[in-house]
């Protein structure tokens, strides 16, 4: 029980400091791609790469935003990992997938990338592929020392003051905040079955 009580008490603190301007920020900016017939592709990994899946259906079905996820062909992920490697893995596919000036990709990610310790190099390689492209890099992360908070046009930043709960915090607060922002009115065209 104490231990319960412990972490939804960080989720309430958490949820108290979220920079509320950003995530406006951030609304704006989808908004301003749907309108531009831009798309968004959501990359992450691990258990981020599950929350991006569902984003993908949120943003589509509530908001009508074109998106994908590069982690939804398992059968193209794992293909370009085997034969081009891990680091190239999401640039190589938002290659493919025409990335241009419209566009954003959308970072859920932890960390977020760590050139230094090699960590996420794929989701590195993919920001700067985005700034070659000139496209939008969006993202919701739980570091502010990584490479997606320090690059990135707009990233909001999970501020849990727990080490050892930044994994899952982070990784809980991606869906609030992609919830926030699919149910805001300035994004969401479609109404929810429930």
């Amino acid at each position: 029980m104490k231990y319960s009580k412990f972490f939804l008490n960080e989720i309430i603190n958490v949820a108290k400091k979220i920079d509320l301007e950003k995530l406006e920020r951030l609304c704006a900016a989808l908004s301003l791609i749907r309108k531009k017939r831009g798309r968004v592709f959501f990359l992450g990994v691990g258990g981020s790469a599950g929350n991006a899946s569902h984003a993908v259906n949120d943003f589509r079905k509530l908001c009508n935003l074109e998106c994908y996820s590069a982690t939804d062909n398992v059968s193209e992920l794992t293909a370009r990992i085997n034969d081009e490697g891990w680091d190239s893995s999401f640039s190589n596919w938002l290659r493919i997938s025409n990335l241009n000036s419209k566009d954003a990709i959308f970072i859920l990610s932890v960390g977020g990338g760590n050139i230094k310790k090699k960590i996420s190099m794929n989701i590195v390689k993919a920001i700067k592929f985005a700034k070659q492209k000139k496209s939008k890099i969006l993202g919701i992360v739980g570091k502010k020392d990584g490479y997606t908070y320090n690059n990135a046009d707009i990233a909001i930043h999970i501020p849990n003051s727990v080490e050892n709960l930044v994994t899952p915090i982070s990784e809980s607060y991606q869906a609030i905040i992609w919830h926030c922002l699919v149910s805001h009115p300035t994004l969401q065209q479609n109404k929810t079955k429930w």
